[in-house]
């Protein structure tokens, strides 16, 4: 087992973008669907994968591609120590004071390290300045609890 880390900082406007963030239904429309329903479809079977926003499901981070992992580790303390980092670097752009916070933020990643441990995944989100967001995700491999079909992005 190992973990792999992903960021995303962007407006929040495209991150509300819920279309490109949902894997695409696993059977196309039926034939004689509406031309424009077929052509979404295509659409989000031909993006989704490729896209850099995070999926509404963390594990769809695998199908992604390799160049958006920001780290391997093969140590759950080591994937919550990476978030714990990145949080510090962004906290003083957070929104909300209340997520500035050293000792709310101590407890999100000590609470990551247990879940990490136990093989699940751990998602983060934080409205920054701006508007903007900021995405945080670590996600358990080899295989994913959630998702075990999911190939590792790992070379």
């Amino acid at each position: 087992m190992h973990h792999h880390g992903y960021l995303w900082t962007g407006p929040k406007q495209r991150f509300d973008q819920e279309a490109l963030r949902r894997p695409p239904h696993p059977e196309p429309p039926p034939a004689g669907s509406n031309p424009e329903l077929i052509q979404r479809y295509r659409e989000v079977a031909a993006e989704f994968p490729t896209v850099d926003l995070p999926p509404l499901e963390t594990a769809y981070l695998l199908v992604k591609p390799r160049s958006l992992v920001r780290g391997t580790w093969d140590e759950a303390k080591e994937g919550a120590a990476w978030l714990g980092e990145r949080l510090a670097e962004c906290a003083p752009r957070f929104a909300s004071e209340r997520n500035r916070d050293t000792a709310r933020l101590a407890a999100l990643i000590n609470s990551a390290a247990e879940q990490l441990g136990s093989g699940a995944d751990v998602s983060l989100g934080f409205y920054l300045e701006r508007p903007s967001y900021l995405s945080l995700a670590v996600v358990t491999c080899s295989p994913n609890r959630l998702r075990p079909e999911l190939a590792c992005p790992a070379p």
